[in-house]
């Protein structure tokens, strides 16, 4: 690779970095993109004003600081489309009501699980987590379930980042849970990302059979006991079955 390659690489992954940098902050300044991404902050500021140019990010004049702007926004509107999840929300929205707990729809993002939609919990206890999340894949029910029924295996090294004391931390620990899991059609979270909070997710094909996503019901472990573990797995399973059928109809 030349030179100019090798830069032109290196621009567009830090380019990359500062954006992500928002994923868990609304507004931030150079200088706080700078420490997180172990940059100068000339260097980030002269990203972040190229990112400005092309309307990926917006500043306030007042503040001076940096926020997502309209092109970034019209991207992301596009590509949730793009992935059905506007015909999904009525099928979620059903899971949601039927089950009275949390509901979320993820997709992998190397190894781990972005959060495209999360619809909350009526109940005051309850387990929340905001779209563009993203969750180690082999801590929750999501990423296990992806994994399972995907064809692309994790590519971290052991021991696995320890979470709580249920958590896999090894290849052949998670290798077969993953069986485990392709026996039973949908996967469970014990408690292996958080204390006190159980899931259970399944699998969303396309229409040529590839795993695109998993649908997740969860909750505390009050009201999701192993009493409801099997009725919760039904309604999950079904409604994963059903967001595949709108794909391999066209509604996605």
């Amino acid at each position: 690779m030349t030179e100019q390659r090798r830069s032109g690489t290196q621009s567009v992954d830090r380019a990359m970095a500062v954006l992500r940098c928002f994923e868990k902050a609304e507004q931030l300044t150079p200088t706080a993109v700078a420490t997180q991404l172990g940059l100068t902050v000339s260097t980030a500021h002269r990203i972040m004003r190229a990112l400005h140019a092309a309307d990926m990010l917006a500043q306030d004049p007042a503040t001076e600081r940096y926020f997502l702007g309209a092109t970034a926004a019209i991207l992301g509107r596009l590509a949730l489309e793009r992935m059905g999840t506007t015909v999904m929300h009525p099928v979620l929205t059903a899971l949601r009501d039927r089950t009275g707990e949390a509901v979320s729809l993820g997709t992998r993002v190397g190894d781990e699980v972005a959060v495209l939609v999360q619809l909350p919990s009526p109940h005051p206890l309850r387990y929340d987590q905001e779209p563009g999340a993203r969750n180690p894949i082999h801590v929750c029910a999501m990423g296990k379930a992806l994994l399972a029924f995907g064809t692309e295996p994790v590519t971290m090294p052991e021991p696995f980042e320890r979470h709580t004391p249920k958590t896999l931390t090894t290849h052949a620990e998670l290798a077969d849970e993953l069986a485990r899991i392709r026996s039973r059609g949908c996967a469970l979270n014990d408690e292996e990302r958080l204390v006190g909070v159980r899931a259970v997710a399944a699998p969303v094909h396309d229409q040529t059979g590839h795993v695109i996503a998993a649908v997740a019901v969860q909750g505390p472990t009050v009201r999701f006991g192993d009493d409801r573990v099997d009725e919760l797995a039904a309604a999950v399973t079904g409604t994963a079955r059903e967001l595949s059928s709108l794909y391999r109809t066209g509604g996605g």
